[in-house]
């Protein structure tokens, strides 16, 4: 079997009663997600209805702030505790989410911006702080904070339709998912690959962003059509390799996290992947990408979805999303201690350790 990312459109579940009961369109895109989710754990959607002036947007908003000064962006620093504002470059380890401690600590060179929902979005629920913290917004750039935002909300609605199509793909009501995402932790991380443009010769084992997975439900990326992002996935032999992949002209891809691997008992794959220097012939060349985030409610129980265990199988035990994506954002931040690791980590992070030698 030839590594491929399938590309699908979405088109049809963008009416809102629509389903794969009554539409042959939606049960096709349902069959082809199921595939993917299967096979791969990545997809690329066309067909989303996502306006071309909103990227727009949101590229300008990017070049505005991660062009200030590195002084200036810092005053903008994520606090501890709290996954919003700016992170420098290599302030961060990503393999270390996984619970195991790789050669290049905190040697991830990109920097970023992440903002989220926030518990004033959720007048009618109580909600915690250290899950829907306030944005921290730059006042140094002051075009980003709405570009972004606008941005954000056509991400997160893009979010629900493809939660609806993966819902039928799975099989189960079209409503099931609705009390679990109903004050989803949503968040988005802009990512800018901080080295200059220009020759470089790099030292050891410098990442743009090292091996991981993401800790939701499933992300939606925009990214530069620039070289880097790598997916591990087999490679025709039944041995697993790093491929190359770019999105196609006006897609997002689409990746499954480790909330929906749990609660198909990995039936669905929360895939491993990584973007390393964006070099052509010698060169960094510029890279941005902005991942949205769509997490689930915070009190979410993650435990086996119906079918998803079959006789003799053992799933994953139960943990609530803001558990399993606490755990993660510490180990990123600092490493995980063996008994800060989230319930079932030992089986996420024995996949990364055998890709190790995949080159």
């Amino acid at each position: 079997m030839t590594f491929e990312v399938p590309t699908i459109d979405i088109s049809p579940y963008l009416a809102p009663s629509a389903t794969a009961a009554t539409d042959p369109d939606c049960a096709r895109v349902a069959a082809e997600i199921d595939r993917a989710c299967r096979e791969v754990g990545f997809f690329q959607v066309v067909g989303h209805g996502v306006d071309d002036a909103l990227v727009e947007g949101l590229k300008d908003a990017l070049d505005e702030f991660f062009g200030l000064e590195l002084e200036t962006k810092k005053q903008y620093r994520r606090e501890p505790g709290a996954n919003r504002g700016y992170a420098p470059p290599k302030s961060e380890s990503l393999a270390n989410s996984l619970g195991v401690t790789p050669a290049n600590l905190m040697n991830d060179f990109y920097e970023a911006y992440t903002i989220g929902s926030e518990t004033s979005w959720y007048d009618d629920v109580d909600l915690p702080e250290t899950s829907y913290a306030p944005n921290n917004w730059p006042d140094a750039a002051p075009r980003f904070q709405r570009a972004t935002l606008l941005y954000f909300a056509a991400a997160r609605s893009l979010s629900r339709v493809l939660l609806r199509a993966c819902t039928e793909a799975l099989g189960l009501p079209i409503s099931y998912f609705d009390g679990l995402v109903d004050h989803s932790i949503d968040a988005m991380k802009m990512n800018n690959y901080a080295l200059p443009e220009g020759e470089v010769e790099l030292a050891g084992e410098l990442m743009g962003m090292g091996a991981h997975t993401d800790f939701g439900i499933l992300t939606v990326l925009w990214a530069d059509r620039v070289a880097g992002l790598q997916v591990l996935g087999d490679d025709g032999t039944g041995e697993e390799t790093w491929h190359d992949v770019m999105p196609g002209e006006g897609a997002f891809l689409i990746n499954l996290g480790d909330a929906m691997a749990r609660w198909t008992n990995d039936r669905w794959k929360s895939t491993l992947h990584r973007v390393n220097p964006p070099l052509v012939d010698g060169r960094i060349i510029r890279r941005r990408s902005a991942a949205f985030f769509f997490d689930g409610n915070h009190d979410a129980l993650i435990t086996p979805l119906p079918g998803t265990v079959a006789d003799g199988e053992t799933g994953y035990p139960p943990i609530t999303i803001a558990d399993n994506i606490a755990a993660k954002v510490a180990g990123l931040k600092t490493g995980l201690a063996s008994g800060d690791k989230p319930a079932g980590a030992e089986r996420e992070a024995a996949r990364f350790l055998a890709a190790a030698d995949a080159g």
